[in-house]
């Protein structure tokens, strides 16, 4: 899928958040374009250790391996740490990451790492951050009944993010889908393209390209647009049993969508039906945060419920075709509130929790390694 008519209504802003470092130097890279380069960064340790006073309410909620196999975590408020297989090397604002609070991750087909925070994204080449901010403009026409967000005045936020196999940044914003190709951001809803559904695209929770090149957008609930897809004409509306609220999509091996619902489980998406794949296992509904495949075609799913404090609630859940089974702390998980799955080359898992926790499962056992 191509989109080759952009008219782009913003200008790129390209700006660096400048911090007093004395291990940074901050210089011009070229006309607009401000970079933070760093000689040194915060901390290296064995383990994931916060330096930033978080709380047991923030969380490892993203992460990715990246093509030299190094591990990713990004953190809601201690900045996102890289872990090489022996030490972890955290990045924050004062080595100018765009903030400590890092939502989404993703690896550009170049091998540069792109983190999002709430309001800007950082580019990360292996020795500089050049940071990006998203267009600071919502439209009027965010709701229907225009009772929230009608303030042009408030700063858009970042929901989500996804390069596409032909190099094209996608961005899920507070204002809608915004494509950014290197230079400039477009407004993806002001091209040429059927929207007989209507839909915003605002608030948009995930996005997801398939394996047909088919782009998929998931809905946050201020939305309620459930998930829609693009098919490089048009857009094509769904609301499994009647679910609004999407929180990630998942393609499995076998071609099908694994659509994480907030109210009706993991719907499955076989190109004609929904069916709900997760209910008959015994995971509640509205406790799942994710899907994940691993190589030899397990599905994981992190799930919390309350406080994920307790045994009873939440933990992490994996579906070898056959059986579901549960993982929680009387098993040696490190938090029951889990939010991110990621596999290293070994085949490891490594399970991003609340509380800002990380543990690694090699198909045994649990290992910590956060403090």
């Amino acid at each position: 899928m191509t989109i080759t008519t952009f008219n782009p209504i913003f200008s790129l802003l390209l700006v660096s958040m400048l911090f007093t470092s004395c291990n940074g130097q901050t210089k011009s890279k070229r006309k607009n374009e401000m970079v933070v380069e760093q000689l040194s960064f915060t901390s290296k340790n064995p383990k994931l250790t916060k330096t930033q006073g978080t709380d047991q309410y923030q969380q490892v909620g993203c992460s990715l391996k990246d093509k030299s196999g190094n591990i990713w975590f990004g953190t809601t408020g201690e900045g996102v740490y890289r872990y090489d297989g022996k030490v972890f090397t955290q990045f924050t604002q004062k080595d100018g990451l765009c903030g400590n609070g890092i939502f989404f991750m993703i690896e550009d087909i170049s091998g540069d790492i792109w983190f999002g925070s709430k309001d800007a994204i950082s580019r990360f080449d292996g020795k500089k951050f050049t940071n990006i901010s998203i267009p600071n403009t919502i439209s009027s026409s965010f709701l229907y009944n225009n009772s929230l967000n009608n303030n042009p005045s408030i700063k858009n936020e970042l929901w989500s993010m996804m390069q596409d196999r032909r190099g094209k940044i996608w961005l899920g914003t507070t204002d809608g889908i915004y494509c950014f190709d290197g230079k400039a951001f477009t407004r993806f809803l002001d091209i040429n393209i059927l929207n007989t559904s209507k839909v915003s695209l605002k608030w948009t929770q995930c996005i997801f390209e398939d394996k047909s090149g088919n782009i998929w957008f998931g809905s946050w609930v201020l939305a309620n647009e459930g998930i829609c897809r693009f098919d490089g004409k048009s857009i094509t509306q769904y609301k499994p049993y009647g679910e609004g609220w999407v929180r990630s999509i998942l393609e499995d091996k076998n071609g099908d969508l694994l659509i994480v619902t907030r109210h009706n489980g993991v719907c499955r998406f076989d190109g004609q039906k929904f069916s709900n794949f997760t209910e008959k296992g015994g995971i509640q509904n509205g406790s799942i945060n994710l899907a994940f495949e691993d190589k030899a075609g397990n599905l994981w799913f992190g799930t919390e419920l309350g406080s994920g404090e307790l045994n009873e609630d939440g933990g992490l859940w994996r579906y070898d075709g056959k059986t579901f089974i549960r993982f929680t702390r009387k098993d040696g998980l490190c938090h029951n509130g889990v939010y991110s799955i990621v596999e290293d080359i070994k085949g490891n898992l490594w399970i991003g929790t609340r509380n800002t926790t990380l543990c690694r499962f090699d198909g045994k056992t649990f290992t910590t390694f956060s403090e």
